[in-house]
């Protein structure tokens, strides 16, 4: 067993709550997915030769960049040492 303080800083996050953020960030990726499927198609109606590429290539890459941000779960690190920890000799009911 360990003697070493747990920082509360270095706690992970409650798993229900990192998976609804996971989610959320999927679902804004693949919205901003679809925009650009129906921005490239209006552009495309429209005449505009130089956007509907750009939109097209944008809907392509989005699914990739949305299952990596999905699957990035929240950790966190206890890289910094603790400082100011205090009297090791003092304790509860002491003066």
């Amino acid at each position: 067993m360990s003697d070493a303080p747990i920082r509360i800083t270095t706690a992970g996050s409650n798993p229900q709550a990192d998976l609804a953020r996971r989610q959320r960030r999927y679902i804004i990726s693949m919205s901003i997915r679809t925009l650009c499927f129906i921005g490239a198609a209006i552009a495309g109606m429209a005449g505009i030769n130089w956007l509907w590429p750009f939109l097209i290539l944008a809907a392509v890459v989005l699914p990739y960049v949305a299952v990596v941000t999905a699957n990035a779960a929240n950790t966190r690190s206890d890289e910094l040492p603790l400082t100011g920890g205090g009297r090791s000799d003092r304790q509860l009911g002491q003066k």
